[in-house]
């Protein structure tokens, strides 16, 4: 008798369990088969506000472990400029770092997936080998959003090689003022160009389908990633174009010329909006509720999430992080979700906890940031798919990815001058000639034409930073192998006009820069660049290619030029730039910013009254191949 009561407690344990087991596998949340709103709906409700708060928290992998992403119930991790598992790491070792993470995510009670973003703003540029393509700047030259699309589809298979899930990017500032250290992340002067750009983000996250909502975010498949439409608004239009400053601007130019862009990304399903450092008309961005939840949120209807710019929250106060707590309070109620804060997560979570506590900030804020920040991981397929892999791999500087950097780059160089008239041209030019010298501290420097965000976050200068073709090597392949190729960095005058070249290719420009670093307010062409040109060009037939963020002053320099071309900042396939020289394909790129003479002259745009610029906007001279 004994034995059988055993046995039926034990046959009614195993039902219980069973039963108990089998709701579980059926939660809401849990089922890919139900709307995301109620898969939302249905996990939040289940989530403490501790929960919830670690979703909105974004911080740096440095220093990170499984155990914070536990313990804190951690929402996000990200990579900042120069952020790597390892110097030189493989994929796969970008895989292993992102999912030892991941893992940790997954332990909590709810198993909420964090997800890993990383500025890929050029290709997935923080990686060794990544495919660097040409920065904004030139893109917008191209004019080409077919072209940008197919980039975004490569950077996004490149950064799904790392394990990584979310890109910050685009950046879709118009920039007004060259003197913006950030304006080659810009891709014109014009909104309208910048608008048709953003056809990146379906090539980024996928085609939205033909009954898509607008403001719903959206990411097709395991091979796209979620995009971030960058910075919140107006952040190209500061005074003198001082990084995080303040953008004076009435109401009709802030809505007609900064905000377009943002309409269209909506339209494309954009996952996530990054609010930017600067101000509008004296009015911090991270605190703006009229712009964030007042137009943003309620009147676009945008349904991802809108997170802040790395500790943008801590620069509403001056100095940064005077009043941690009142920062807390103005970004999270106008509407910021998620805040990269990135490092002292124990005061962001204390500060956020304690207002809610206080109701300073109410409770239906929290669950309106949370929602959001949960509708775009299920809309990812993170909590499907929340381990990455190594089916990936080999998409990281692959051949094709690389072909079509360098169509990129053809595309985006522009033909300033070609000769003395038009009836003698200097490009393209012969691939079989006795001797050709090539100068200039950018022919044979890979980190020089990358520009800034490459491996690092101010870039480096050199050839031993990532892979790449420099632009001497790509001249090197293009000529006949008769043609001797001569380079020399820094020649003297004596030395050009003693050695009987046949013509020389001059490549000079700035150095790499990335934010307030290339603040620049005389933007002259840095030395040696202009006595090269005066050495090089007064000796001999010579072509300069400048490579640079944006136009520089040059006008003193243009009479003693043959030819000259912007090259912009064309990223790692050089050899781009020695197709079009040399005539295998034409020059067809149109200036997508204004050439001014003069800084005194900025800013200056198209359609201003004091128009007067050196080359105008949509200027480009042609050539056909020759080959």
């Amino acid at each position: 008798m004994a034995k059988a009561w055993i046995a039926l407690v034990g046959l009614l344990f195993i039902c219980c369990w069973s039963s108990t087991m089998g709701a579980e596998e059926h939660v809401l949340y849990k089922d890919p088969t139900k709307p995301v709103d109620k898969r939302v709906k249905d996990l939040l409700k289940r989530m403490t506000l501790e929960e919830k708060i670690g979703q909105m928290v974004q911080l740096e992998r440095t220093n990170m472990t499984a155990e914070i992403m536990r313990k804190y119930y951690i929402g996000s991790l990200l990579s900042g400029g120069g952020s790597v598992p390892a110097d030189r790491a493989s994929p796969k070792q970008w895989v292993d770092m992102v999912n030892t993470f991941q893992k940790g995510s997954l332990s909590t009670r709810l198993g909420i997936p964090m997800i890993y973003g990383i500025d890929a703003v050029h290709g997935h540029n923080n990686v060794y080998k990544a495919t660097i393509f040409p920065h904004n700047v030139g893109l917008g030259v191209t004019r080409d959003p077919a072209l940008v699309k197919k980039i975004g589809a490569a950077t996004a298979l490149e950064v799904r090689a790392t394990g990584i899930p979310y890109a910050f990017a685009p950046c879709i500032a118009v920039c007004r003022d060259p003197r913006w250290g950030r304006c080659y992340e810009s891709y014109s002067e014009d909104h309208k160009i910048v608008q048709m750009m953003t056809e990146i983000i379906p090539g980024l996250q996928g085609d939205v389908p033909a009954n898509f909502q607008r403001g719903t975010p959206f990411v097709s498949g395991k091979d796209k990633v979620a995009a971030c439409a960058k910075h919140f608004v107006g952040d190209g239009g500061t005074v003198k174009g001082i990084n995080e400053n303040n953008t004076i601007v009435t109401h009709n130019e802030l809505y007609s010329i900064h905000m377009p862009a943002y309409l269209n990304s909506l339209d494309k399903g954009v996952a996530t909006v990054m609010v930017s450092y600067s101000s509008i008309n004296g009015l911090k961005m991270h605190a703006n509720r009229g712009l964030v939840t007042g137009f943003l949120k309620r009147k676009l209807k945008f349904r991802g999430f809108v997170i802040s710019d790395w500790e943008g929250i801590d620069r509403i106060t001056y100095p940064p992080h005077k009043n941690y707590s009142y920062s807390i309070l103005k970004s999270v109620n106008a509407g910021v979700d998620m805040v990269m804060v990135p490092y002292n997560y124990t005061e962001f979570i204390n500060g956020l906890t304690d207002l809610v506590n206080k109701k300073a900030i109410r409770i239906q804020r929290i669950d309106d940031a949370v929602r959001r920040i949960l509708r775009v991981k299920f809309a990812m397929g993170l909590f499907e798919n929340p381990l990455a892999d190594y089916s990936f791999v080999d998409k990281l500087g692959s051949k094709e990815h690389r072909e079509l950097a360098r169509e990129a780059v053809r595309k985006s160089l522009v033909l300033l001058k070609n000769g003395k008239s038009a009836k003698s041209p200097v490009v393209p030019l012969p691939k079989k000639a006795s001797k050709i010298l090539v100068a200039g501290t950018h022919a044979d420097n890979l980190g020089n034409q990358c520009g800034g965000w490459t491996i690092k976050w101010q870039g480096q200068e050199g050839n031993n930073l990532t892979a790449g073709t420099t632009i001497l090597k790509g001249i090197q392949a293009a000529v006949d192998p008769s043609t001797k190729v001569v380079f020399k960095e820094n020649p003297n005058a004596k030395y050009v006009k003693s050695q009987g070249f046949s013509h020389a290719i001059v490549v000079v420009g700035e150095p790499p820069y990335a934010e307030t670093a290339g603040d620049n307010l005389n933007l002259t062409l840095p030395n040696p660049g202009p006595k090269i040109i005066n050495n090089v060009c007064g000796a001999v037939k010579c072509v300069v290619v400048i490579v640079s963020g944006r136009p520089l002053v040059i006008e003193s320099y243009v009479p003693k030029i043959d030819a000259l071309v912007a090259a912009w900042l064309p990223g790692s396939e050089g050899q781009g730039v020695a197709d079009v020289l040399f005539g295998d394909y034409g020059f067809t790129g149109k200036l997508a910013r204004t050439w001014f003479k003069r800084v005194d002259q900025l800013p200056m745009n198209v359609g201003d009254k004091h128009y007067d610029p050196l080359f105008p906007f949509g200027f480009g001279l042609e050539t056909k191949p020759s080959n």
